[in-house]
């Protein structure tokens, strides 16, 4: 079991730097370094803005939801658990899940929530962010496919794929609000008694917050729609400051590629982002410096907020980790 373990992460790590390799080779590193060193100090203070915005509406949708099931947290301390949990996530391989024990164990242990709680609105925000993720992806994919704009590259059957990605958040929303416990019943058929008896608890609660308190849950939608506007617009800002002009359809061809990138299971889309960005700017008519230069920005943004959410992480370790 150790050695398949071993040879998964070796070949995870060599994926990466084949493409990283390809990126290298492909894209002049001097145009790259120059695209960079004319961004100005006020560009930087805008983008950061930007992303500060983005930050606040998804902790915004975490903090609704918590307060819809009785617990009103301070918004500043649960933003840096959704640090702490982005950066278990971002520097772990697989599509951007992994920090969500972080958030349950940090609001349980720190602020008294009950486990119960904290699994129901951790899974709902959760639910809710694929929802609105694979909804967008679904939407870009579909429009590359209907205007071309990545010429043959991605044919219908890729829409088709990101369409049914839709439906399991849907459904399980949907049964949810019904008073359906669906995860439980998988555990219980599976045999798994002791995760159903935890999950269930979690799963009651959420249906609760549906039936008696459906602003919550929209209002958390809502938001989440707030988000992906404000992401579309720090987006365009990135690439405008590059030098480089895009119309709303490439510019949403383009974040399709990058969010598709986060979906392959290496730490952080490393060697995935790049590649994705330098072939679709390419596909496009421009220059691969422009991808390559973008990539290294949403890398240095999003490295930064990583690293920062560990450090709170670690500033907490022992109320985490040793607590029983």
């Amino acid at each position: 079991m150790r050695g398949k373990k071993w040879v998964w992460q070796v070949g995870i790590w060599a994926v990466a730097g084949l493409l990283l390799w390809w990126v290298v080779r492909a894209v002049p590193l001097r145009e790259v370094g120059r695209a960079l060193a004319g961004l100005q100090g006020w560009q930087l203070a805008v983008l950061l803005l930007l992303n500060g915005l983005v930050l606040l509406t998804l902790n915004g949708r975490w903090h609704l939801l918590l307060r819809g099931l009785g617990y009103d947290l301070p918004f500043v301390a649960l933003l840096g658990h959704r640090l702490a949990a982005f950066g278990v996530s971002y520097f772990t391989p697989g599509p951007h899940f992994g920090g969500e024990p972080v958030q349950v164990l940090l609001v349980e242990r720190q602020h008294g929530v009950p486990r119960s709680a904290a699994i129901a609105a951790v899974s709902l925000d959760k639910t809710v962010e694929l929802l609105l993720n694979f909804g967008f992806l679904a939407f870009g994919v579909a429009l590359v496919v209907q205007t071309g704009l990545l010429g043959e590259a991605v044919g219908g059957q890729t829409a088709v794929w990101f369409l049914l990605l839709l439906l399991p958040p849907v459904l399980y929303l949907w049964l949810i609000w019904r008073g359906r416990q669906p995860i439980t019943r998988l555990l219980q058929r599976v045999k798994w008694e002791r995760w159903a008896t935890a999950v269930a608890a979690s799963e009651t609660q959420m249906s609760t917050l549906c039936q008696q308190n459906p602003g919550a849950l929209l209002g958390a939608i809502v938001i989440s729609a707030l988000g992906w506007a404000l992401m579309l617009a720090e987006f365009y800002l990135m690439v405008s400051f590059l030098g480089v002009s895009l119309t709303l359809g490439q510019l949403i061809a383009l974040l399709t590629a990058a969010r598709v990138a986060y979906l392959l299971p290496l730490p952080g889309g490393l060697g995935t982002l790049e590649a994705s960005l330098v072939w679709a700017l390419g596909l496009m008519g421009f220059h691969p410096a422009v991808g390559l230069s973008l990539s290294l920005l949403i890398r240095l943004r999003d490295v930064s907020l990583g690293l920062l959410g560990l450090w709170w992480l670690g500033q907490r370790a022992k109320v985490v980790w040793i607590r029983p």
